[in-house]
């Protein structure tokens, strides 16, 4: 299995990354990321690459400089765009893409596709500078369900659940994977659909595989993602997704679409980016069950508490014990990590009724609880700073204001929450 992985989720707040034998990673920007998956996220085996494959790619790209005359993104497209995220003038960039446009129809790829797919495509810089300064904070297992099973994530996938359950039942009865477990990812992997990514995804990954670190890697990336355009599955125009190239309801890269992705409607097209979720949850379905998932198996409990039998872990020392099964592994195929496969399941769990976790966390390493961190959060709240959501995670904003604070306080400036400043917030 690929070591040094990191999965990363268009728009959310959470990244995660794994190294071997460690517990995985996460980070809140608070707004955006960009997920993963991430989220994000979540990669599927083909043509030598899987989706872990994938996300431990996004670390290994470089900055290459040039500038020239390329066509730009249509306004419709890029008008919501953050100026780094529309494509320059990039000479280098250009040749390459004539160069490109020769192997691309070698591989069976058609003029007219290649004539349609980069009309508007360029090269962006801010999908190498987003590379290039990804932030990276160990989170806990409580911290990382602190965010991926938030009360507001939960109560949007029950109504998620309610609102589309009858296509989740009979994806479930198609593929023998839990609707829930399919819900869940949707969750984690796009906010159940509303941070699908906007940036075109021809672009993204020909801007990576010109960047050259990953060259082969994003060009077979692009390469599938013209072929998606070919196939008629979608237009240049709707294929977008995250910067790194992971697309719709639950973040396929194009590899893992072209291995996964299915019609569930009919409609002749396989549609993960559309508002209508069902090609998007039932192509995960498809994944799992073809990754190891054991139709009418739990993915696993918390330890003690009647669950199915399975080998304990406890992801974080001194907290939570859970007892996991074979499907667990399944989910970990979706994204290596220990984190993100309980953070599903027990997201599974909530959405169908289940009761939050009987066990409880350590403190942190400043001797505070997630009572003591939210307390430090509603406090600098109170006092006008901009934390960003209270939830007991000290993020890249609740940093900012306990800088700001700590400063004007006359205290050593951390950005750490402590037992001294929650004293002096209290």
């Amino acid at each position: 299995m690929p070591i040094g992985r990191r999965c990363l989720a268009e728009g959310s707040k959470i990244m995660v990354r794994d190294q071997p034998n460690s517990a995985a990673s996460l980070v809140k920007a608070d707004r955006p990321a960009l997920r993963l998956p991430v989220s994000l996220d979540i990669v599927r085996r083909d043509m030598s690459i899987s989706r872990r494959h994938f996300l431990a790619a996004l670390g290994s790209l470089s900055v290459a400089a040039c500038d020239t005359a390329i066509p730009l993104v249509s306004v419709a497209r890029t008008q919501a765009a953050p100026p780094d995220m529309r494509p320059v003038p990039n000479a280098a960039f250009s040749a390459w893409v004539t160069a490109f446009r020769s192997r691309a129809s070698s591989a069976g790829i058609s003029a007219q596709t290649l004539n349609t797919a980069f009309a508007d495509a360029g090269y962006i810089p801010g999908v190498i500078n987003r590379d290039r300064n990804q932030i990276q904070k160990r989170r806990t297992l409580e911290e990382y369900l602190s965010i991926t099973v938030s009360d507001e994530r939960l109560a949007k996938g029950r109504a998620a659940f309610s609102r589309h359950g009858r296509t989740l039942r009979a994806i479930e009865a198609k593929y023998g994977v839990d609707a829930l477990i399919v819900t869940a990812i949707w969750g984690i992997e796009s906010q159940y659909g509303e941070k699908r990514g906007t940036i075109p995804v021809i672009s993204s990954t020909a801007t990576l595989a010109f960047d050259g670190r990953r060259g082969s890697f994003y060009e077979s990336q692009l390469l599938a993602a013209l072929r998606i355009l070919q196939r008629g599955d979608t237009s240049a125009r709707q294929l977008v997704g995250s910067w790194a190239g992971a697309m719709g309801h639950t973040q396929f890269i194009p590899t893992s679409y072209q291995s996964f992705a299915v019609d569930f409607t009919g409609d002749g097209r396989r549609d993960i980016w559309g508002s209508d979720p069902s090609d998007a949850l039932a192509s995960t379905a498809s994944y799992l069950a073809r990754n190891g998932w054991r139709t009418g198996r739990r993915w696993g409990a918390e330890a003690g508490t009647g669950g199915p039998t399975g080998r304990t872990i406890q992801p974080q020392s001194g907290g939570v014990r859970f007892t996991v099964t074979s499907n667990f592994d399944a989910l970990k195929t979706y994204n290596n990590s220990d984190l993100y496969a309980i953070g599903v399941g027990h997201l599974a769990d909530r959405i169908g009724g289940a009761g939050p976790l009987r066990g409880s966390f350590p403190p942190d390493a400043n001797g505070l609880t997630k009572a003591d961190r939210i307390a430090v959060q509603r406090g600098l709240a109170a006092r006008g700073y901009d934390i960003g959501t209270i939830d007991g995670v000290i993020g890249t904003k609740s940093e900012i204001a306990l800088r700001d604070f700590q400063r004007a306080r006359g205290l050593q400036v951390t950005g750490t929450a402590t037992r001294e400043v929650l004293a002096q917030l209290g």
